[in-house]
């Protein structure tokens, strides 16, 4: 019996092996044809891939050649421009077309900003308060405005910590925290001003914005200059609104570059501004994204940056108002010891021929 069961396993597997050769014999022309189209296909593809490889090849030598443009990166108070523009690679692309890489600066404070501009390690501020660009120019910094990026008094705001300060008067001896010569620190004096008092009468204490957050939050001052998520945040949490920048500063934001930098690279600064242009358009034609991108990367929901997004002014264009403004912000500084040496505005903002 065990010798008949091998010689029916035998059997079968002759058979099989028949079967499958016969069945492969009588494929015909068809299935070679198909096979010769797979073979083509392939070598298609390949040969579009190696294109595509040679392509990026031929852009990243091209940025290589040419170097790379660095940009601030700064999301607060809410700018929306540029977490729209980082997430989307505007400036990567106008620029590439020139053969440049693009690369963001973590520097958000305006001193900082301003020394990097000075030193070439940042070719463009793209957000950067006018108060940080005039004291820049006081101290005889090589810095030209060559737009504007926002205005957004209602964003800029003092807190406290209960609402026990209702008045100018109600802040003398106490301990105020936030970033010093900024809008916010503009917003205090002016603030302090209309009660008749200066910062001498107040305990100004200079630390950034989620410091003086965490400052506020936890009592060891009693009051604090915020903005943007921070500030909404806070509001959200029960603090009190003292005052906002409304009728006290125009919170103006600009965009600025070093004067030999523009005459140097004057194709760079068009890509530039046009770039800056291709981004509010971006934003306008598809806000509901635009808002998707702010929330995700600001960690707000999409409710909060909508209801936030009206305090801002995203126009580029540097109208006579803003020129006005920063007027007003060069005596402001002056006055406050802020800058020595007064500064022309006019001679500030620079001018395409």
């Amino acid at each position: 019996m065990k010798k008949r069961v091998i010689s029916w396993m035998m059997a079968a597997a002759v058979a099989f092996t028949f079967l499958t050769g016969c069945q492969s014999q009588g494929k015909g022309t068809g299935d070679v044809s198909a096979g010769k189209e797979a073979s083509e296909s392939a070598e298609v593809l390949d040969e579009k891939a190696e294109a595509k490889e040679e392509s990026a090849s031929q852009k990243s030598d091209a940025a290589e050649d040419k170097g790379t443009i660095s940009v601030t990166y700064v999301k607060s108070p809410l700018n929306v421009p540029s977490i729209v523009e980082k997430d989307q690679e505007i400036f990567a692309e106008k620029f590439g077309e020139l053969g440049y890489g693009v690369s963001y600066s973590d520097l958000t404070t305006g001193p900082e900003q301003t020394q990097a501009l000075a030193s070439g390690d940042i070719q463009f501020l793209y957000a950067v308060g006018a108060t940080s660009v005039i004291l820049a120019a006081s101290n005889e910094a090589d810095i030209k405005i060559i737009s504007s990026y926002s205005r957004s008094p209602k964003a800029f705001k003092l807190f406290g910590k209960d609402d026990s300060i209702q008045s100018p008067e109600d802040l003398r001896g106490k301990k105020v925290a936030g970033p010093k010569g900024t809008i916010l620190h503009e917003l205090l004096v002016a603030y302090l001003a209309g009660g008749g008092m200066t910062e001498e009468d107040i305990e100004f204490v200079s630390m950034g914005i989620p410091d003086a957050q965490a400052a506020l939050a936890g009592g060891s001052v009693d009051a604090a200059l915020l903005a943007g998520p921070t500030a909404y945040n806070m509001e959200k949490d029960g603090f009190s609104v003292i005052t906002d920048g409304t009728g006290l500063t125009d919170a103006t934001i600009v965009v600025a570059a070093g004067g030999a930098y523009i005459d140097s690279h004057p194709d760079e600064v068009k890509a530039f501004l046009e770039a800056q242009k291709q981004v509010l358009d971006r934003i306008e034609a598809d806000e509901a994204q635009a808002m998707e991108i702010t929330a995700q990367e600001t960690g707000l929901t999409v409710e909060a940056v909508k209801e936030m997004v009206p305090m801002y002014d995203f126009d580029m264009t540097i109208r006579d108002s803003d020129i006005e403004a920063m007027k007003k912000t060069v005596v402001f500084m002056k006055d406050n010891g802020m800058i020595e040496n007064d500064v022309d505005i006019e001679a500030l903002i620079w001018k395409a021929e």
